[in-house]
C-alpha cells in the first residue's frame, strides 16, 4: 500500500471511530442500538432488548437482598435511606432501591446508557468483591476471556491507539477530567479506580514513523472474582470512549 493510501485508511479509521464517539455521546440508546460488531467489524442488528432482559434479570435478583448487604459489598455510599450514590467516571449516579432506576445527579434530564446501567448492576450483583491485590493482568489472563477477545480489541484497544497515539497531551488532558493516578509505564499511562473494588490501567506507547502507536490496558488480578469477561470488554470500553468524549 502507498503513503497515500495508508494515508486514507487512517483517516477512514478515525472517522469511523469518532463516529461512534458522537453517536454515544449524544445518544446512548442509538449507540446500543447500532454499536459495531466487535468481532466482524459491522453493524449488529438491534441488541437494545438483550440490554434491557439483563437489567431486569439483576433487578430482580438485587431487589432480594437487603439494601445494606448490597452497600457494604459494593463500597458506595448512601446518601439518604435506601439510596446509592454511585460515582462513574466524570458521573454521579442516584440509584434508588429496590427498583434500581438510575438518575443522574448532575445534569438530571441525561439519559444514563443502558449498557452502563447493566454493568453497574452487574458489579453490585458480585458474589465477592476481593480487595486489589496490585497484581496487574492483561484482558487475556481473565479466565473466559478468550471468547471476547475480539470485543475488547474492537471496543477498547483499537479506539485508543486510533484517537490518542499520536496525542498524548490530549490522552493526558482528557484522562486528568477523571481524576487518575499517574503510573510510570509507556510513554504516558494512567490508573483509574471505576468502581471502588475495580481499578484499571491505560497505558500508551506514541507512534512514529517507523513503528504505529501501541496501547494496552491491565486488570487488576481480582477482576475476574467480580465481573463476567464481556462485562470487562464494555467497561473498558467505557472508559475510553469517555475520554474520548472529553477530549472532543
Amino acid at each position: 500500500m502507498t503513503e497515500v493510501g495508508i494515508l486514507i485508511s487512517g483517516i477512514r479509521n478515525l472517522f469511523s471511530v469518532m463516529s461512534d464517539v458522537l453517536l454515544y455521546a449524544l445518544c446512548p440508546l442509538l449507540y446500543a442500538l447500532f454499536a459495531r460488531n466487535p468481532q466482524h467489524g459491522t453493524h449488529n442488528m438491534p441488541r437494545i432488548d438483550d440490554y434491557i432482559n439483563a437489567r431486569n434479570l439483576a433487578v430482580e435478583k438485587l431487589s432480594q437482598e437487603p439494601f445494606e448487604v448490597i452497600l457494604e459489598r459494593s463500597g458506595f455510599e448512601s446518601p439518604e435511606a435506601e439510596t446509592f450514590c454511585i460515582p462513574f467516571l466524570d458521573r454521579i449516579y442516584r440509584v434508588g432501591f429496590p427498583r434500581f432506576e438510575f438518575e443522574d445527579t448532575t445534569e438530571r434530564e441525561k439519559e444514563i446508557p443502558l449498557q452502563e446501567q447493566v454493568l453497574i448492576l452487574h458489579y453490585m450483583s458480585a458474589t465477592k468483591m476481593p480487595e486489589a491485590t496490585g497484581q496487574w493482568i492483561s484482558y487475556r489472563e481473565i479466565p473466559g476471556a478468550t471468547f471476547y477477545f475480539g470485543a475488547f480489541i474492537k471496543r477498547a484497544v483499537e479506539p485508543l491507539k486510533k484517537v490518542f497515539g499520536q496525542n498524548l497531551s490530549g490522552f493526558s488532558r482528557a484522562a486528568a477530567k477523571l481524576h487518575p493516578k499517574e503510573i510510570e509505564s509507556g510513554d504516558a499511562a494512567f490508573e483509574f479506580k471505576v468502581l471502588p473494588a475495580v481499578p484499571l490501567q491505560l497505558i500508551l506507547w506514541t507512534g512514529d514513523e517507523e513503528f504505529p502507536a501501541e496501547a494496552n490496558i491491565l486488570f487488576d488480578s481480582t477482576i475476574g472474582q467480580i465481573l463476567s469477561p464481556e462485562d470487562v470488554a464494555w467497561l473498558a470500553g467505557m472508559v475510553v470512549y469517555r475520554l474520548m468524549a472529553l477530549g472532543r
